[in-house]
């Protein structure tokens, strides 16, 4: 395992934090109950190159911040939890290891359970409005997040894989 010193980690992970707030935010579509983009690309390689720690660092740190620097809608830290969440999963699945197996189980974790059933529970307290007309609202836009994320990820697998050896 290849350390990094602190501050060449920092460096990294600050310049995924800010590459997720741009794609986030400036190139996705966002609503109050859909988003659609690749802010999830940092997230995974950051999880495929440094880890679980290091994924929901850049997930939280990027959702804080960019919740904070260009709202959307009111600020909720259940959503920030989620990103957290999600990098951690990432970070569990997809650390120096390609398989399209790892792939699935990270995307249909992040997007099936943590984003259709999590964030929609969020949306529903947050904005108080019923849990299962945002969930069936949410479903197409999950169910195809999950396969691009999944291709996406497993296709960044071994580039990054590579990319971590030689930084």
């Amino acid at each position: 395992m290849k350390k990094y010193s602190a501050g060449r980690l920092l460096v990294y992970l600050g310049l995924l934090t800010a590459l997720e707030i741009v794609l986030s935010r400036f190139a996705s579509i966002n609503t109050f109950n859909l988003k659609i983009g690749f802010g999830f690309v940092p997230i995974v390689a950051a999880a495929i190159m440094f880890g679980s720690i290091s994924a929901a660092v850049v997930a939280g740190l990027g959702d804080f911040v960019g919740a904070v620097a260009f709202p959307v809608g009111p600020y909720f830290f259940g959503f920030t939890l989620s990103a957290a969440i999600c990098g951690i999963i990432r970070g569990v699945c997809l650390y120096k290891k390609r398989s399209i197996i790892r792939s699935l189980i990270a995307a249909f974790a992040c997007q099936m359970i943590i984003g259709l059933f999590l964030n929609t529970f969020w949306i529903s307290v947050l904005y108080g409005t019923a849990f299962w007309a945002n969930f069936y609202v949410r479903l197409p836009q999950c169910g195809a997040l999950f396969a691009v994320e999944a291709v996406v990820s497993y296709v960044l697998q071994t580039p990054l894989i590579k990319l971590r050896g030689v930084l």
